[in-house]
């Protein structure tokens, strides 16, 4: 398994936490910090090695057949290594929310989930109370260790992270959209759910230079590493699209957290990528 960095986070943090690996209280889990996303081209096999090599908390849903064998394989050798977190694509009643639970254990041949999110909360999925509640069951009955969401609406996100049972926050968060910092993390530290980054990249935005930039431009790595040198982040999602890339996200993890100087630089590149006029153009906004 590749090496990290040793250097710890901050002080207070969970003994023998590194940058690269943490103790996630909310999750009563130590993981990886770089989680992987197995829905953008890594193949079957490259998973498993992947496994292998140090992923640990996984994204993963009931449309992505080609990994449940990898991640069948991972979780009968060793059930408590691994996270794996996961949600029906719509979520709007309570009845559908259970057979997906029920899918996804059945398809992975586990007796619980680690995990149950619903996605895109406001867009796919609805928080109702009735929905909350289920989510609560699901979680006292065993089906599920845990619950979150995942949430574009940075408001509301706050507001449910100090105040509701979610377990788990999966959000948008890289040098060109900060604004968590202001609006989710703040409201962290009365119950302290996990945290986890997806966007690293800002859909491969972060990685061109924008007009006016003449220094030089990030790399995968950097991104990932920017992300989780915030400490209220406890994973960072990467979608490698084969083995190799995984490989270098990972050894990007033995620099440590960004400091000084190169986090300055991270985020004037942030900030002029989310101004950009070609950003804007297409989409690329607040």
């Amino acid at each position: 398994m590749i090496q990290a960095s040793t250097d710890a986070l901050t002080p207070g943090q969970h003994p023998g936490d590194t940058f690269a690996r943490r103790h996630i209280p909310a999750l009563d889990r130590t993981v990886n910090r770089l989680g992987i996303a197995c829905d953008k081209g890594i193949s079957a096999d490259e998973m498993r090695q992947a496994l292998d090599l140090g992923a640990e908390y996984v994204f993963w849903t009931p449309r992505m057949t080609k990994m449940v064998e990898p991640l069948k394989e991972a979780l009968r050798r060793d059930r408590e290594r691994y996270v794996v977190t996961t949600g029906p694509t719509f979520g709007f009643l309570p009845g559908s929310l259970r057979k997906a639970v029920d899918k996804s254990r059945k398809m992975l041949d586990v007796d619980y989930l680690d995990v149950l999110q619903l996605f895109w909360l406001g867009k796919t999925s609805a928080l109702t109370q009735t929905m909350l509640d289920e989510l609560v069951r699901l979680r006292q009955s065993g089906a599920v260790r845990r619950i979150g969401v995942s949430i574009h609406d940075r408001a509301r996100a706050g507001q449910l992270a100090a105040d509701s049972p979610l377990d788990l926050f999966m959000i948008r968060y890289n040098a060109a959209h900060p604004g968590a910092e202001q609006d989710i993390f703040p409201h962290l530290a009365k119950r302290r759910p996990a945290v986890v980054a997806y966007t690293a990249t800002a859909w491969g935005k972060l990685l061109q230079a924008p007009s006016g930039w003449n220094g030089a431009v990030p790399d995968p790595g950097d991104c990932y590493r920017f992300a989780l040198s915030d400490p209220n982040v406890d994973v960072v999602l990467t979608g490698p699209e084969n083995l190799a890339q995984f490989k270098q996200n990972l050894k990007a993890m033995e620099k440590g957290p960004m400091q000084g100087e190169e986090l300055a630089q991270m985020r004037r590149f942030g900030k002029l990528a989310r101004e950009s006029k070609a950003a804007l153009r297409f989409g690329f906004g607040a």
